[in-house]
């Protein structure tokens, strides 16, 4: 695997990385490559979800927490100087066999060290029952982009007071905090931080790239568009029903439909699910004029559709919407 480097140690903005995965896959002609990166204190939430769900902007404010928006689906993540944030990019397309090599090749890389790590659940890298790593993918023509945080340390405080998840979401992982639910790495390992992503350099790569200043000007232009108001607040539409459920094993879902005389006029369809194929195309388009009606829905809809949103049954989602 060839490491993605950069010809300086400046700090950057969260969104230059998201950038920088895009401009590596249709860049750098490697099969595999990996890149590490840190930011100042920022939230990062899903492609699909409401940023007044999962973070809280007031505090972010007070506290001078950056938000972005990133193009692979899951849950709201804060980040900052104290952790390391992980981006791997594969020209492999089998998006979901590729999450599953990179969560195990984390895993192997923490045993290594000594550290009693497993994977959980759809993204979660744990030690014991607490997280230490969540992770999450998309996939771009020719490519997939997996990318994840590993928690050395932080900064509990702004993550509470930053990060506001459902209180089903904590329920379900048998919780009442985010403080019970994540463990660090630095309480598992003698290396300091500098260290330690020395060892996961040396362990996971065997060659480096390093990028020019034309491509760091090439992967600001790409940056532009996650700081775009239309790709950070177009997701936030409102609608005149709203239904909100926890699905376990495939995340946390709340649809906005917008509905006339009993039929759907539009769905948008919002949480930190994963998807591996067309939203529109395969499964919101085709509820478009029909009734909202469990019967009505369960025979527009392909009986098949864990193939758009990873793990999702047909007869949850039609719960979802009609329940």
């Amino acid at each position: 695997m060839v490491y993605i480097a950069l010809p300086d140690n400046q700090v950057r903005r969260l969104s230059f990385y998201l950038a920088m995965e895009e401009y590596v896959a249709r860049n750098v002609k490697a099969a595999d490559c990996f890149f590490m990166w840190q930011v100042e204190p920022s939230v990062i939430f899903g492609r699909n979800q409401l940023i007044e769900n999962e973070v809280n902007l007031d505090f972010c404010r007070k506290h001078h927490i950056q938000t972005y928006r990133r193009k692979s689906g899951g849950g709201c993540v804060y980040a900052d100087m104290n952790n390391v944030m992980f981006s791997y990019i594969t020209s492999e397309e089998q998006v979901g066999f590729t999450f599953n090599r990179y969560i195990n090749m984390i895993v192997l890389m923490l045993q290594k060290l000594g550290v009693d790590a497993s994977p959980s659940g759809r993204n979660d890298v744990m030690i014991g029952n607490r997280k230490v790593s969540g992770n999450a993918f998309y996939k771009i023509p020719g490519h997939s982009i997996v990318h994840g945080t590993m928690l050395y340390d932080t900064d509990m405080l702004n993550m509470a007071g930053a990060i506001t998840p459902p209180d089903t979401k904590l329920m379900s992982k048998g919780v009442k905090s985010i403080h019970q639910r994540v463990d660090f790495l630095k309480n598992h390992i003698d290396l300091s931080l500098p260290k330690f992503k020395d060892f996961v350099h040396k362990q996971l790569c065997e060659e480096d790239y390093m990028l020019s200043e034309e491509d760091i000007r090439q992967i600001e232009k790409i940056e532009q568009e996650y700081l775009s108001d239309e790709f950070i607040y177009g997701k936030n539409p409102r609608y005149t029903i709203i239904k909100k459920r926890r699905i376990e094993g495939v995340g946390e879902f709340e649809a906005r439909i917008e509905v006339k005389n009993g039929i759907i006029k539009s769905v948008n369809l919002m949480g930190d699910y994963f998807l591996i194929g067309d939203l529109d195309k395969g499964l919101l388009d085709k509820l478009k004029d029909v009734p909202l009606e469990a019967r009505a829905i369960n025979h527009i809809l392909p009986d098949r559709i864990d193939d758009i949103i990873m793990n999702l049954m047909k007869v949850d989602f039609v719960d979802l919407l009609t329940e």
